[in-house]
């Protein structure tokens, strides 16, 4: 949590405790994905922020107090950010998963990486070489693998998986989250008080969509496994993970932490495969050979790709 002292020990430590985050990620797919045969999405994801609000309220009542004033004059912003990262990366990706698998889910949301570097591209000149674009052009390529299942032919009658383009949707809507936490005014208030009030702006967006959810299907969950998806979601992949992202980003910026998504895949997939018993089929395969080097040559340092160069 953000409150918790990181070790003193440099950059190998910092990079040691955020390599757990693409794992908690990777959670969400994998449990959202089973949680949805029993809590429609909107309110899975309402309550999952309820639950890790109250978790994170204990520790946060009072940073939240001392930097009132600097959350009160950049609300807007931290509102805005509540619904991209908590209702649009939480309510939609929900919505893709009762349509499309944990593991399509997890290898079309690792192109948000790609989504990040292009968006600091547009927004902040974040210069892009030769290979980036390369990188840039491989993942695209393989998202569109999977989204197409392999067939080219789905395209051209216009047969995608809607789950699909949720997840795509919710991709997309993370990159913007991702970059624009490192507005200059949000760089003065440290990470709990910050992560609380956004999600404050999440349950305050997503609660009239669980209200709504409820009222049209007269569904709210009662029983005792879909409670403890809702805390599984509240804990992992909202609280810890959340956590260990902002800190990489204040740490190394959106590019370089957006980087470590590319271990969601090996992670997502291995627990789909063992936990849902979902397929690995051949168009996953393309699909994430495509998309994994193009990931890595994206976003990954330009030291560490010719140091990898020179040793091959």
């Amino acid at each position: 949590m953000p409150s918790m002292p990181l070790p003193k020990s440099g950059r190998v430590a910092d990079f040691a405790v955020i390599a757990l985050m693409p794992l908690f990620f990777a959670s969400n797919l994998v449990i959202g994905r089973a949680a949805v045969a029993q809590v429609h999405p909107w309110t899975l994801a309402a309550l999952r922020w309820w639950v890790a609000l109250a978790i994170l309220l204990p520790f946060a009542s009072a940073p939240l107090h001392a930097h009132r004033r600097a959350l009160a004059r950049d609300w807007p912003l931290v509102l805005a950010l509540g619904s991209l990262g908590m209702a649009v990366s939480g309510g939609v990706v929900y919505l893709g998963l009762e349509r499309t698998t944990a593991t399509n889910a997890i290898l079309i949301h690792t192109s948000s990486t790609v989504m990040i570097l292009i968006l600091e591209r547009i927004f902040r000149g974040r210069a892009i070489g030769l290979r980036q674009m390369l990188g840039v052009a491989l993942a695209i390529a393989g998202v569109g693998v999977i989204v197409l299942r392999g067939d080219l032919g789905g395209l051209l009658r216009l047969e995608l998986n809607s789950g699909d383009i949720f997840i795509a949707v919710a991709a997309l809507a993370w990159a913007v989250y991702s970059v624009s936490l490192r507005a200059p005014s949000l760089a003065r208030i440290p990470s709990m008080p910050l992560f609380t009030a956004i999600v404050i702006g999440g349950v305050v967006v997503l609660t009239p969509l669980m209200a709504w959810e409820t009222w049209h299907t007269g569904a709210f969950p009662t029983g005792g496994r879909a409670w403890a998806s809702i805390a599984g979601l509240a804990l992992v992949p909202s609280v810890l993970a959340f956590s260990f992202y902002q800190y990489g980003i204040r740490r190394f910026g959106p590019a370089v932490t957006g980087m470590l998504l590319y271990l969601m895949p090996p992670y997502g997939v291995l627990m789909s495969v063992l936990l849902l018993g979902e397929s690995f089929r051949p168009f996953h395969v393309a699909g994430m050979l495509l998309v994994l080097p193009g990931v890595m040559l994206a976003t990954a340092p330009a030291g560490l790709v010719r140091s990898l160069g020179g040793r091959s």
